[in-house]
């Protein structure tokens, strides 16, 4: 008991330290409400008519180790039960002493966020890139299956590029009064007989020539030979034997892959045969029924993008039958004028090559270069130099014509595509799927070209639609302003 007066003392400085270290916070803190009046006030005093508040110290958190909330100053939990004395600790115990933490200890912030951490150029990458790899890994599956069903797509997509060319007359017979089912036969039949002809035409122009020209190869072989013998390249005739026999060595050894080559051929003209009966049904159908089958196609849409896409599906027939229609008219163009000039220059099979080069068209750039020079090469070998020379420029000039003159006239601005894009497209449609991938790869890109273009210009539009219209005299500065009425007949106002 000799101690408990020191314990007594000690415990009522603390209390009385902390007292006043709470009032003065509470002073500080009523700073503005009481206009400087607060901080002098004594100890207890009321606020009003009430009574003395209470002791802030009644309301103080409890716990193991603790702050005050406005002070921030620490005391340890005071332990209570049986046997413990005031503050407390044991009856006859010293209390124990645990000091504050420093009041200028630093604060330990947060660890941020992973993403945080990263730069925000290296998450844009980040987001582009995964959406490019998903769109990458979309396109190889779609590759792959075209691929698996090549036939059945390249004739659907040719059986398209006929309906475009035909549709227009279904539509006029139509606009004349004839049944549509009469009108798709009568066209169907007319333009696959046509198609027909002049598949049958070029055949029997090749096979009525063959021979001729077989000789006049041999003569130009030979006239080859002489001319190389005498030529300042100093070629001699054990070289030029040299030459010949490793040709025939070369058929010779690779006779085995020609026989299975030419079994293949069989494959190749059955799959023909097939692919010429899709391309019929399906242009048969696309002709008679291409409306009802638009409408499925847009129910497969959905909802939300289905306007922007009945928008860009009309659009993009019509690209596609401009295309079409320009390209025949270019080609048959093509094909009359450079076959003139071959049958003037007195080249065997004019007319056979006049109709190479009339499909040859068809691939642009690509197959005018192509048929040019087969056309230069039959001139050289059968009529010699200055002949292939003058089918060389009859060739450029018809191509120079139609590239600046045809056109940019027939073709018109809605299916001008860039000349880089047209090789790369020819390119890229050629590794694919080959001449067939060539051909229908320009108007494939003439096509997503408007698509594109027309999607653009409709999500601009909604967007205005969707945005808030203007108020008070921001309405007058953009409301469309009427133009004024002609005056009537009698010199007054219209009406």
């Amino acid at each position: 008991m000799s101690r408990l007066p020191d314990w007594v003392g000690r415990l009522g400085a603390g209390l009385t330290r902390l007292s006043a270290r709470l009032e003065r916070e509470e002073a500080a803190a009523r700073g503005d409400e009481g206009a400087g009046g607060g901080a002098g006030r004594p100890p207890g005093a009321a606020d009003g008519a009430g009574g003395p508040e209470p002791s802030p110290r009644s309301q103080e958190p409890s716990g193991p180790s603790e702050l005050s909330a406005p002070s921030g100053s620490w005391k340890p939990q005071e332990p209570s039960g049986p046997g413990a004395g005031p503050g407390g600790a044991p009856e006859g115990a010293e209390a124990p002493s645990v000091p504050a933490p420093p009041a200028y200890a630093p604060a330990v912030s947060a660890r941020p966020e992973a993403v945080d951490a990263i730069p925000w150029g290296m998450r844009v990458a980040a987001e582009a890139a995964w959406r490019l790899l998903v769109l990458a890994g979309t396109l190889y599956v779609l590759m792959q299956i075209i691929s698996s069903v090549q036939l059945v797509v390249f004739s659907f997509t040719v059986a398209l590029l006929i309906t475009a060319l035909l549709e227009p007359t279904v539509t006029r017979l139509r606009l004349r009064g004839v049944p549509r089912g009469l009108a798709t036969t009568i066209t169907f039949i007319g333009g696959f007989i046509v198609m027909g002809l002049v598949v049958w035409f070029v055949v029997w122009q090749v096979m009525e020539n063959v021979d001729e020209l077989s000789d006049k190869l041999q003569a130009g072989i030979d006239d080859l030979r002489r001319w190389l013998l005498h030529s300042p390249f100093h070629v001699t005739e054990k070289q030029i034997n040299h030459v010949a026999k490793s040709l025939r060595e070369a058929v010779g050894a690779n006779t085995e892959e020609i026989t299975s080559a030419g079994l293949e051929g069989v494959t190749v003209v059955v799959e023909m045969l097939t692919g010429i009966l899709l391309t019929m049904f399906s242009t048969l159908f696309l002709l008679y029924d291409g409306p009802r089958i638009w409408g499925w196609t847009l129910g497969l849409v959905p909802a939300a993008a289905r306007p922007g896409v009945a928008g860009a599906g009309p659009r993009a027939w019509a690209t596609l039958t401009a295309y079409v229609r320009g390209t025949v008219i270019v080609a048959l163009i093509d094909a009359i004028f450079i076959g003139v000039g071959l049958f003037f220059l007195d080249v065997p099979m004019a007319v056979p090559l006049a109709v190479f080069i009339f499909l040859f068209a068809f691939i642009p750039l690509v197959g005018a270069v192509v048929s040019g020079a087969l056309a230069v090469m039959v001139a050289l070998v059968t009529q010699g130099v200055f002949t292939a020379g003058m089918v060389l420029v009859v060739v450029l000039a018809v191509q120079q014509i139609e590239g600046h003159v045809l056109q940019p006239f027939i073709l018109g601005r809605a299916v001008r595509v860039h000349p880089l894009a047209v090789v790369l497209s020819v390119a890229g449609g050629s590794l694919i799927g080959g001449i067939g991938g060539a051909v229908v790869a320009v108007p494939l890109v003439a096509v997503v070209n408007t698509v594109v273009g027309y999607l653009r210009a409709y999500s601009q539009e909604s967007s205005l639609r969707a945005a808030p219209r203007p108020h008070g005299a921001t309405v007058m500065a953009t409301a469309p302003v009427r133009p004024p009425e002609p005056p009537g007949p009698s010199g007054g106002a219209g009406t």
